[in-house]
């Protein structure tokens, strides 16, 4: 069986992404969306991006960024994939995808078998969706990392087509469930490696890194 590949997302020092590569972690993501706790400015994700450059594909998260925030980000860091992880539309995704020239991950929340259905709008315009679980109906809710899962049988009965990464809530202690449920052949995990909110545990991280490669 191949590999799981693996995206530990929020990074935000150099402790975190030593741990991170060290585990063979496919995928290095760093978020800006300032509202985040695991958010870092551009400037300072640029030699975290530089160290994991061809180690690991450098992923920018953002937030219903504008065309000038985009081009900021990207002006300071290098990045190989932007994540898409919030409300943007097909077209917004194709306007992104196009003009920066990069591939693009859509995050789509996740918590019914309808909403599975819908997130197959964004195949012809995003390289790769990414299963997420619906964030809580409260105020100031991020759009992701609240260390919540989805009904991981609706993926399990649903096998989506094409590439797609499983993320929302997993865990070293649950990934390895997660991953024999739903097929899953690459994940995402933020809260799950954290020793407190925002910050990441590089113990947790080599452990999480561990449990999906032998899955």
């Amino acid at each position: 069986m191949a590999r799981i590949d693996v995206k530990i997302c929020g990074l935000k020092d150099e402790a975190g992404l030593a741990a991170a590569l060290a585990g063979g972690a496919a995928y290095v993501g760093f978020v800006f969306y300032p509202p985040s706790p695991r958010a870092i400015a551009p400037i300072a994700a640029e030699p975290l991006a530089a160290a994991a450059a061809g180690l690991a594909k450098r992923v920018g998260l953002i937030v219903n960024a504008s065309d000038i925030e985009i081009a900021t980000i990207l002006a300071a860091t290098p990045l190989d994939i932007l994540q898409l992880h919030g409300d943007e539309t097909t077209e917004r995704t194709r306007q992104i995808r196009a003009r920066f020239g990069l591939p693009v991950i859509k995050a789509t929340p996740i918590a019914t078998a309808l909403d599975l259905t819908a997130a197959n709008a964004w195949r012809d315009c995003a390289d790769m969706l990414l299963f997420d679980a619906k964030p809580p109906a409260t105020e100031g809710a991020l759009p992701g990392g609240n260390a919540r899962a989805f009904d991981w049988s609706l993926l399990a009965a649903a096998q989506p087509v094409g590439p797609w990464m499983l993320s929302g809530g997993l865990t070293p202690e649950n990934v390895v469930e997660a991953i024999h449920m739903t097929g899953a052949t690459a994940v995402d995990v933020s809260s799950g490696v954290e020793r407190t909110r925002g910050e990441k545990d590089p113990a947790r991280i080599a452990a999480f890194l561990k449990a999906a490669d032998a899955a």
